[in-house]
C-alpha cells in the first residue's frame, strides 16, 4: 500500500503509513469523484428496486428489453444489455487508467509496497470463490457463479462512507482503492478468460488492428478526439462481435494511455482523460447499468429462496464472510513474513474494517452474475438479489465497526487537513521545511502582537473601571456624610429651647 519507510531495522518496513502528497492529492480526487458516483449508483439501484417491485414492474421490463441498434452489424441490443456491454466499456476504460497509473506511477510500481494490497485483493477474491464453492459442493448448486462475489464496487463503498459520515484517514482510503484497481484487474481476467463464447478470429483480428492504431497513434501524440472517439466505438464493435467480452476493449485502450509525467507536466495524458471521462463513467454509465440491472424481485419468498439455495447463499455468504476474512487473513499474514510494521496511528481492526466494507460487490458482481447464469433468467434475479443483499450486510458490518472507531479517524483527518501556516500543503508534508517554520512563527508573533495589544486594552479597560468604581464610591460616601450631617442638625432643632 503505502511506499515503504525505513525505521532503524531496515528490514521492517511501515503498513498503511502516511502517503505522499502527490499520491494523497491524487487519491483524494479520486475518491471525490468515485463518492459522487457512488451516491448516484446508491440512488440508482433504489429507483430500479422500486421500479421493479412497484404496480409499474412490467413496464420495468419492457423498457430494459427494448432494443435499439444496427441489425446488420449485429448490434441491434436490449437496453440493458446496451448498458452491461457499451455503458460498463467507459468504466472499465477508467479503471484501465487507473490501473495503469498505478503500476508507473502509483503504489504498484514498488513491488516491495505493492505485495500487500496485491496479497490483499488476490485472498480477498480466492476467499469468496472458495466460500462459494464449499457452499454449493455441500448444497448441489452449480459452480457457474463462484467469480460472483469476488468484486468490491468501490464507488458503493465510498458511498456508504458518505452516507454514514465517516472519514477515514488517508492511508485506509489508498488501500480501499488499490484494492479495488488490483479487484478490478483480476475481474477482467476471469471476464476475459472464463466468459468469452466461441471466438470470431475474423473480427477479433480487426478488434487487434484497431488497438494496434489506437496505441500508435498515442505514441505519434496525435491529438484530437474526434479521431480517438470514431476509432474506440470500431474497436468496441468489433470486440463485441469476436465473443471477446466487449468491456475488455475499454480496459486494452485505458492501459496504452501514457500516465508517467514528464518534465513541465502538471498531469500525464492518461490522467487528463481519466479527469474527463471519470464523470461520465460515475455519473452516467454506471448508475444507468445499475437502473437496468437492479431491478429484482424483494418479495418475501424471494428474500428467503436467498438462503436456502445454494448458489445465492454462496454469494451472500463470499461476500460477507469470504472478503472480510480473506483480505484481512492474507494481509496479516503477509505483513508477518514481510516483517512490515503496521502504522502505529492505526490497529489491526481498522483494516478489519475496510476489508468488511469490500465486501460490498455490486456493479462488476452483477455483471458476472447475468454472465454466469446467461440464459437462465429466474436464477440470474436470484443471484441478483443475493449481490444485494449480501452488499446490504457487509455494508451495515462495515457501518458498525468503522462507527466504533469514528473519533480516533476524525483525529488523524484533522491531523492530516491541519494547514496553520495557510500554505495550501498540510502542516505534516512541512515538518522538514525552514519556511513553514518561518511562516508559522509570524504567524505567531503577529497573534502575540494582537494578543498583547487586546490585553493592554482591556487592561486599560479595567483600569477606567476600577477608577470609576473608586469615584462612585467616594461620591457615595460623600452622600453618606451629607445625610448624617442633616440629621445631627435637625435633631439639634427638635432639642429643649
Amino acid at each position: 500500500m503505502a511506499a515503504p519507510k525505513t525505521t532503524n531495522n531496515n528490514s521492517e518496513r511501515k503498513f498503511l503509513g502516511r502517503l505522499s502528497l502527490p499520491e494523497r492529492t491524487f487519491v483524494a480526487d479520486a475518491l471525490r469523484a468515485e463518492t459522487v458516483g457512488g451516491v448516484l449508483l446508491l440512488l440508482a439501484a433504489v429507483a430500479a428496486l422500486i421500479w421493479a417491485n412497484s404496480p409499474l414492474g412490467d413496464t420495468y421490463e419492457s423498457v430494459r428489453a427494448f432494443h435499439i441498434g444496427f441489425e446488420a452489424l449485429h448490434l441491434d441490443l436490449s437496453l440493458q444489455h446496451w448498458a452491461a456491454d457499451g455503458l460498463l466499456a467507459i468504466f472499465f476504460f477508467v479503471a484501465g487508467i487507473e490501473l495503469k497509473r498505478e503500476l508507473v506511477a502509483g503504489q504498484l510500481r514498488d513491488p516491495r509496497a505493492a505485495a500487500l494490497p496485491v496479497v490483499a485483493a488476490l485472498c480477498g477474491m480466492a476467499a469468496p470463490a472458495l466460500v462459494y464453492v464449499v457452499v454449493n459442493t455441500a448444497g448441489g448448486g452449480s459452480m457457474n457463479g463462484w467469480a460472483v462475489p469476488t468484486a468490491t464496487d468501490i464507488a458503493f463503498a465510498l458511498a456508504v462512507l458518505a452516507v454514514i459520515g465517516t472519514s477515514l484517514p488517508s492511508a485506509l482510503r489508498a488501500f480501499l482503492l488499490t484494492l479495488a484497481v488490483v479487484d478490478d484487474l483480476f475481474a477482467i481476467l476471469i471476464i476475459a478468460v472464463f466468459f468469452t463464447s466461441d471466438l470470431n478470429f475474423a473480427a477479433l483480428g480487426g478488434a487487434v488492428a484497431g488497438l494496434a492504431l489506437f496505441w500508435l497513434l498515442l505514441r505519434l501524440e496525435v491529438r484530437g478526439w474526434y479521431l480517438y472517439v470514431p476509432l474506440a466505438l470500431v474497436i468496441w464493435g468489433l470486440m463485441y462481435n469476436s465473443g471477446v467480452h466487449a468491456t475488455i476493449a475499454g480496459v486494452a485502450m485505458g492501459l496504452m494511455l501514457r500516465c508517467h509525467r514528464r518534465e513541465g507536466e502538471e498531469a500525464s495524458p492518461g490522467e487528463h482523460i481519466e479527469h474527463q471521462v471519470r464523470p461520465l463513467s460515475a455519473g452516467f454509465a454506471v448508475p444507468m447499468f445499475a437502473l437496468f440491472s437492479a431491478g429484482v424481485s424483494v418479495s418475501g419468498g424471494a428474500l428467503g429462496d436467498v438462503f436456502t439455495k445454494p448458489e445465492t447463499l454462496g454469494v451472500v455468504l463470499g461476500l460477507v464472510i469470504g472478503k472480510a476474512f480473506g483480505i484481512f487473513g492474507g494481509t496479516w499474514l503477509t505483513a508477518r513474513f514481510t516483517r512490515a510494521e503496521l502504522n502505529p496511528d492505526l490497529a489491526w481492526a481498522d483494516l478489519f474494517a475496510v476489508a468488511t466494507l469490500a465486501g460490498i460487490g455490486f456493479t462488476v458482481s452483477l455483471l458476472i452474475g447475468e454472465l454466469a447464469f446467461e440464459g437462465d433468467a429466474a436464477l440470474t434475479d436470484e443471484v441478483k438479489a443475493a449481490v444485494l443483499i449480501g452488499s446490504l450486510i457487509a455494508a451495515l458490518l462495515a457501518t458498525v465497526l468503522l462507527k466504533l472507531r469514528v473519533r480516533k479517524y476524525q483525529a488523524l483527518v484533522e491531523v492530516e487537513e491541519r494547514d496553520e501556516d495557510m500554505s495550501g500543503i498540510p502542516d505534516v508534508y512541512e515538518a522538514e521545511d525552514p519556511e513553514h517554520h518561518r511562516r508559522l512563527a509570524e504567524i505567531y508573533e503577529r497573534k502575540a502582537a494582537e494578543h498583547r495589544q487586546k490585553a493592554e486594552q482591556h487592561r486599560l479597560k479595567a483600569e477606567e473601571a476600577a477608577q470609576q468604581a473608586d469615584e462612585a464610591a467616594h461620591h457615595a460616601a460623600g452622600h453618606g456624610r451629607r445625610a448624617d450631617d442633616t440629621g445631627a442638625s435637625r435633631g439639634d432643632a427638635d432639642g429643649p429651647a
